[in-house]
């Protein structure tokens, strides 16, 4: 199939859209459903995420797009407890799979802006992993092959419209790409840095320069993801999966504050305080997921003050007050931070010291350098400049 023609494109005035090949056929098949503009985006970004997380880790990968930027990004590592609780996924009745347990990581990181997803998959979808794609609000997922068993759980979601889309996995696209923007046509080689290769993390200006391989692996987590996310970006990971993104930002600090803020509340859904709120039984997971997003923020007292907890909870929980979040927060700690270009300012260091960041891998190359080892220094965290830059746009 050359072609494939779609509803409409990135809105419902724009009309009409397709997707085809100048040359050859097209690498991908929709094989239920129907997918938008926007749901390609989404699915040929995240394909390649989740292709490059394998490539580079050995491990089944996943991916949870939404407009497309990565809401999270995951490895195939085993779950604890506690993260099966705060990824919903500690009730199931079957043994999770490492590429079930990649998914769950990547949906579950930051399950506010992964409601409505559309999910990649490294590795064929078995049914471990539909049956969790089947309980999330999501759009679709590509894939490069899907057992039986889950391709009949999948084609029964959303009364049997949900959007399945298989690739294939040796597709290797034309060194040059092309887009049109106001008409005119722009041309680049594509982006084909090899950010699995450990001679990127050489140049480790600061005085801790200790890199284990469980931090490498998160760190080219963190670079991988970054070449996929919207610019400016910034991205923690920690045990193989990303834990904060920010972003689309105009300023690097407003990522790096923004990526930090998810990897706070990633981390305080794990607190004590938050796994055991006395939500009522039957409540659903998009209500739960919004309910913990705003107990946690400065407007917590929007669901907990009479009138308002009753929806949700069985007692009026206490709230969760800025200095004990700080405190919780405070004992996060080894996790890394990626950024697509270099930290221009050492605040950038100070925000994500607060979140826990000991290791850090950015391009370098500003005239602040100095500044920004320093604040390094002060703290302890090992930095590699990897001398590449990972604009995404």
């Amino acid at each position: 199939m050359k072609e494939y023609a779609l509803k409409y494109g990135c809105n419902p005035n724009q009309k009409p859209a397709r997707i085809y090949m100048e040359h050859g056929e097209l690498p991908v098949e929709v094989i239920n459903g129907r997918a938008g503009y926007i749901n390609f985006l989404d699915a040929l970004n995240s394909w390649q995420l989740v292709k490059e997380l394998k490539a580079a880790t050995g491990l089944p990968a996943a991916a949870s797009f939404k407009h497309v930027s990565p809401a999270g990004a995951a490895v195939g590592l085993p779950l604890s407890e506690t993260l099966k609780r705060i990824y919903f996924v500690d009730d199931v009745d079957f043994e999770l799979t490492p590429l079930a347990s990649a998914y769950a990581r990547a949906r579950g990181a930051d399950r506010m802006c992964s409601y409505g997803d559309f999910c990649a998959l490294s590795d064929p979808c078995d049914e471990a992993t539909a049956k969790l794609i089947k309980r999330e609000v999501s759009d679709g997922v590509i894939a490069p092959g899907y057992t039986p068993e889950a391709l009949e759980i999948l084609k029964a979601k959303r009364k049997g419209s949900y959007c399945v889309i298989q690739v294939d996995p040796d597709y290797v696209p034309e060194p040059l790409e092309h887009k049109q923007v106001f008409g005119i046509t722009f041309e680049q080689g594509r982006n084909n840095v090899d950010l699995a290769d450990s001679k990127l993390f050489e140049d480790v200006p600061t005085q801790n320069k200790t890199f284990t391989p469980e931090v490498l692996r998160d760190l080219k987590i963190a670079l991988i993801t970054l070449k996929y996310t919207q610019s400016n970006s910034v991205c923690y990971t920690k045990d193989g999966q990303a834990i904060g993104i920010g972003a689309g930002q105009q300023s690097r600090i407003h990522c790096t504050r923004l990526a930090g803020s998810k990897a706070d509340e990633w981390w305080m859904r794990q607190s004590p305080k938050v796994l055991g709120l006395p939500f009522k039984e039957h409540i659903h997971r998009a209500d739960r997921d919004n309910c913990i997003n705003v107990y946690l923020s400065e407007e917590y007292e929007d669901v907990l003050r009479d009138g308002a907890w009753q929806q949700f909870f069985t007692e009026q929980p206490e709230p969760f007050m800025r200095p004990e979040q700080k405190e919780w927060i405070a004992q996060n700690t080894d996790v890394c931070l990626g950024s697509d270009a270099f930290f221009p300012f050492g605040d950038n260091i100070e925000r994500a010291h607060k979140s826990g960041v000991k290791y850090i891998a950015q391009a370098g190359g500003s005239i602040r350098d100095d500044n920004v080892i320093e604040t390094c220094d002060k703290y302890g965290i090992a930095m590699a400049m990897t001398h590449v830059r990972l604009f995404h746009h």
